[in-house]
Formats: structure tokens, C-alpha cells, sequence
């Protein structure tokens, strides 16, 4: 969600500069600046750098890591890993369920994905109502010839192929490791 939210600040800034008139996108560029500075600052304290990517992410990574992790697979290799990756994406996104091939009731797991599924949830809805809550204490700002219209498929296709590139960039190397090696053995 963070992503999603940094993108239009980004993009709107872009296309201001790109049509000659940023001062359009100044107004909401700050504040929206400042909850990004605030929220990749308490994302930092608290898990790293993003929520979700290193909720998932490191989560597989400490359970690699651990022998708790690893003493609750059933399988090795790439396929093992694809059961830990699953388990932790699942739970920080959804409801937490994993596949057969990994024990998740032991206290290692009840702990760790109870913990990615609390702050998967919890911190993108923190972050999302500070910026409802910003923007809409905002004032309206009349068109100019800098405004970038966002209902043309020009931004659409902006905002959809940088979120693309964005989350191929951040997942595919795990990817890579597990369910794409094992698929290619």
C-alpha cells in the first residue's frame, strides 16, 4: 500500500515538471512528502523498509535462517522454501493459511506469522488514514494548464507500469529461488 500510495505522489510531481508548472503539485507534494518521510521512517523502526515485502520477505528469510524455521519443513530445497514463502506472504496478506508440507503449529510459527498478520494489517491502515486525513484537510486548487488530468490513460498506464515494475523488482528474486526453481526441476 505504500507503493501504491508513493506512486501518484511521485507521477504528479513528474507530470508537472514534464508540462512546465510543478506549482500545482506543490501544495500536495509536501504534505504527501512528509507522511511519506514519516511512514518509511516509522516502517524503518518497526520492520525495515516496506511492510508488506519485508513482512513476507524477511519474515522467510529468519525462518530460513532458524532452526525453528527449518525443523517444521517437511520438504528441502526449493519446494521447501516455496511452503515457508507462502506461509509468510498468506499471512501478511490474507488469513494466514500454508501449505501441507510445513508444520506452522509450533511456537516459532504461531509467533512469527501472528506477528506478520497483526502488522501486515494494522500499518497499512495507519498509513492510509494519515494521508486521508492530510489530503482532505487540504484546500481545492483551480486547474491550470500544469494540472494533470488523472482520468486519461496516460496516467492509468503510468501508474500501472511503475506499480508493475515496482513489485516484479521486489518479489521476483524470492520468486526465482522457490516456486519458479522448482517448477523448471
Amino acid at each position: 500500500i505504500f507503493l501504491i500510495l508513493l506512486i501518484p505522489f511521485s507521477l504528479t510531481r513528474t507530470f508537472g515538471r514534464m508540462v512546465g508548472q510543478v506549482r500545482q503539485g506543490y501544495a500536495i507534494a509536501a504534505v504527501m512528502g512528509v507522511l511519506a518521510l514519516l511512514s518509511v521512517t516509522l516502517t524503518m523502526t518497526f520492520q525495515g523498509l516496506l511492510t508488506t515485502p519485508v513482512l513476507v520477505l524477511g519474515g522467510t528469510a529468519v525462518a530460513m535462517a532458524t532452526d525453528g524455521g527449518r525443523a517444521a519443513m517437511l520438504n528441502s530445497g526449493a519446494h521447501g522454501l516455496t511452503e515457508v514463502l507462502y506461509a509468510f506472504t498468506s499471512a501478511s496478506n490474507n488469513n494466514g493459511s500454508a501449505f501441507a508440507g510445513v508444520t506452522v503449529n509450533t511456537v516459532w510459527y504461531d509467533t512469527a506469522l501472528g506477528l506478520c498478520m497483526a502488522f501486515g494489517r494494522f500499518l497499512p491502515i495507519v498509513f492510509v488514514l494519515a494521508l486521508a486525513g492530510s489530503l482532505a484537510r487540504q484546500g481545492h486548487t483551480p486547474e491550470s494548464d500544469g494540472t494533470l488530468p488523472t482520468h486519461r490513460p496516460q496516467f492509468v498506464g503510468m501508474v500501472a507500469g511503475v506499480t508493475v515494475v515496482l513489485v516484479a523488482l521486489t518479489f521476483l528474486p524470492a520468486l526465482a529461488l522457490g516456486p519458479l526453481a522448482e517448477g523448471i526441476h
